[in-house]
């Protein structure tokens, strides 16, 4: 019994073309599938690329700058001369030969409403005089000033740190040298003041013996 066989003479033309078209085919599918295995869709690689966002570079500034402090804003306005009232105040009325006075000075808002005084070293004063002559200025000889923005309330009053007075006089040129003593023996002296652009009005005043 027969069977049907390929002949094994040439073929057909057309039969070499399809063969040929199938083998291309076949290696353009390895190479895609292959393809596939190493480049995956949405692998790692492909995510970090996609979602790379790069910050502007002043982000890191603005986060960190801290925000403007509303306190100076919002802070009362500078007293008005006529709102402060400043007082000279000594710890006694007559001192004993040898002892050193001690000279403070009150401010007190006599105004209706808060208000900010620059209370610091910077502006505060305290004078000496006896008659028309001058004979201690705290100002001749003072290290390291500074300005101290205080608020009053109204009807309040500050009190500074007391300055010791070694009765001596004072001039910008004597700080460093021996200073000369003010006369005693029952001497009167007057401390005037002055704090915030306000000079006290009236003195304290005291007697050197």
């Amino acid at each position: 019994m027969s069977t049907m066989r390929n002949p094994v003479g040439p073929e057909d033309k057309r039969v070499y073309l399809r063969r040929r078209l199938l083998v291309l085919a076949g290696l353009i599918a390895v190479i895609v599938a292959v393809v596939l295995v190493i480049v995956k869709p949405g692998s790692s690689s492909g995510q970090s690329e996609s979602k790379s966002v790069e910050l502007p570079a002043d982000v890191t500034e603005k986060v960190a700058s801290p925000k403007p402090d509303g306190a100076a804003a919002d802070a009362p306005p500078v007293c008005a001369e006529g709102d402060l009232l400043v007082e000279a105040v000594t710890s006694q009325s007559s001192y004993a030969s040898g002892e050193m006075p001690a000279l403070t000075l009150l401010v007190t808002n006599r105004g209706t409403a808060e208000c900010t005084a620059d209370l610091g070293t910077a502006g505060m004063r305290f004078e000496i005089s006896s008659g028309p002559e001058q004979y201690w200025n705290s100002g001749d000889c003072q290290k390291n000033p500074s300005s101290l923005p205080v608020i009053l309330k109204p009807a309040e009053t500050l009190e500074s740190d007391p300055v010791a007075w070694d009765r001596t006089r004072s001039a910008p040129d004597t700080c460093e040298v021996e200073r000369d003593p003010v006369p005693g023996g029952g001497a009167s002296y007057h401390l005037f003041v002055e704090a915030a652009g306000v000079r006290s009005a009236d003195s304290a005043q005291f007697i050197l013996q």
